[in-house]
């Protein structure tokens, strides 16, 4: 195993107490992220450099490209659909409305255009097995897994055929056989990585187009990356220790975002972690993918 040392750069000035879910928008060089629990919406033009911030209705988690106007955004009540230009957002399937204490956690569209994501509670309370992870395509809701404490990690192989996730509070990485034309799992979950003795929790995950899983480590100061058989090749290294989720962003999809967070630091943590909550560009050359389109 290889460790890199940082050699990248912020992409922002102001710590997020929970920086999420980032997502790369090809057709207008568009990087996006969450400040969850602040209900904001972060958008960054890598071209310009123009940066702006969205206040949010809900806390939200996952955003995924419709069509050149309309986004859809995974929340605390279920998907809405966001107009990229307007920024009016419109609630059209309910999930969990009913249980206020739940909000969306990770999420990815899967290449068939139907998104996956998951939900947990808003604090540590009750949060053991609280969650689940759901399918939705177009309107259609599955729930696939059930008893899921903090659900992260997912991303699918290049072909469509795998599905990967991790219920962050058992640190186990999880692999199943998904079809391809659907995105719906085919067969029983099976472990890929077992992170319990890696001093620190998976979290969110992308997979590159040679199959390797990048897994943002929180608590671990940066991006593991697993071979396609599960085996721990690199470590990419970030001054935040609480990093969150990657993605792939540029004109080539060869450069990696990571979001990170500061949640649950007190003032002397933070102190002594400035760069805590800020995104960052990773600084190592990647082989990346762009997000599907989610179909509506």
């Amino acid at each position: 195993m290889k460790t890199h040392p940082y050699a990248g750069r912020a992409l922002s000035t102001e710590p997020l107490y929970l920086g999420e879910g980032p997502t790369y928008d090809r057709t207008t060089d568009t990087a996006y992220w969450f400040n969850i629990v602040d209900k904001e919406l972060h958008e960054l033009e890598l071209s310009s450099g123009r940066k702006s911030i969205h206040k949010l209705p809900v806390m939200c988690s996952v955003l995924a490209r419709i069509d050149d106007r309309r986004q859809a955004v995974a929340s605390e009540l279920g998907i809405y659909i966001r107009d990229r230009i307007s920024g009016t957002m419109e609630l059209v399937i309910e999930i969990e409305k009913d249980r206020p204490e739940m909000r969306s956690n990770d999420g990815r569209v899967h290449q068939s255009g139907a998104l996956w994501f998951g939900t947990m509670t808003k604090t540590g309370e009750n949060r053991k097995g609280a969650g689940a992870i759901y399918h939705v395509a177009g309107r259609k809701v599955t729930r696939l897994y059930s008893g899921i404490s903090i659900p992260n990690g997912i991303c699918f192989s290049p072909d469509g055929a795998t599905a990967y996730f991790v219920d962050t509070m058992e640190n186990i990485i999880q692999k199943v056989s998904v079809d391809p034309a659907t995105g719906l799992p085919t067969g029983e979950p099976t472990v890929f990585a077992d992170e319990r003795d890696s001093g620190s929790f998976a979290d969110g995950a992308v997979c590159d187009a040679d199959g390797n899983v990048l897994s943002a480590h929180w608590g671990g100061n940066g991006v593991h990356v697993f071979d396609p058989s599960g085996k721990k090749t690199d470590i990419y290294q970030l001054p935040a220790s609480q990093t969150s989720c990657p993605a792939f962003i540029g004109a080539n999809a060869d450069r990696l975002l990571v979001t990170s967070a500061y949640e649950g630091f007190s003032d002397e943590e933070r102190a002594k972690e400035p760069a805590a909550g800020l995104i960052y560009e990773v600084g190592v050359p990647v082989k990346g993918r762009f997000e599907p389109d989610f179909k509506w």
